[in-house]
């Protein structure tokens, strides 16, 4: 059975930083590509970050320049780098898995940012 499991979230103020961990059980994870999703109160999900199998990686442009997305293979785990959070940052974040054809995800951690 696949599961992520994300981890790190909590709260924390405006300027300071967090690190997000998904572990991954149930999949080849060094296969999998690889995403952090957040979705805030009354809005869509969206895409944060994004690793590749390969390690190519790929950001919002929200988060540019403050978040730094990697993965360690060898511990089947994805991390999430944020520093100089925003208020705008607050949201549940969520960790995405896709391996061939199946898309999996994690039930989400709860970053605050207070102003």
């Amino acid at each position: 059975q696949v599961q992520l499991v994300e981890s790190g979230g909590g709260l924390v103020q405006a300027g300071g930083s967090l690190r997000l961990s998904c572990a991954a059980f149930g999949i080849i994870f060094r296969i999998a590509d690889m995403g952090w999703y957040r979705q805030a109160p009354g809005q869509q999900r969206e895409l944060v970050a994004s690793i590749t199998s390969g390690g190519s990686t790929n950001y919002a442009d929200s988060v540019k320049g403050r978040f730094t997305i990697s993965r360690d293979n060898a511990k089947s785990t994805m991390y999430l780098q944020m520093n100089s959070l925003k208020p705008e940052d607050t949201a549940v974040y969520y960790c995405n898995g896709h391996v061939i054809s199946m898309y999996y995800w994690g039930k989400g951690t709860l970053v605050t940012v207070s102003s």
